[in-house]
């Protein structure tokens, strides 16, 4: 996921396929295509002006330019 502000961020295409959920205090908002299950972004309930993007997702995008943190959700409290 890459940390964008909202102002930057355009969802061309597929939101017909979204599908969202909300945890515990339904604040966070985390889409998923309802087709295929893949998580493409969300809103963070401590930073609700910025998106998530799991750039992975993007087309034409080249990942390798930009710093890599892996995540064990498991292991988040």
């Amino acid at each position: 996921m890459v940390k964008v502000h909202q102002t930057e961020f355009e969802l061309l295409a597929g939101s017909e396929s979204l599908t969202e959920y909300q945890f515990y205090t339904h604040t966070a908002r985390h889409f998923f295509c309802s087709i295929c299950g893949i998580y493409p972004f969300h809103r963070k309930r401590v930073t609700p002006d910025f998106v998530g993007v799991n750039v992975y997702c993007l087309d034409n995008f080249d990942p390798e330019a930009i710093p890599v943190r892996a995540t064990v959700g498991k292991e988040m409290d």
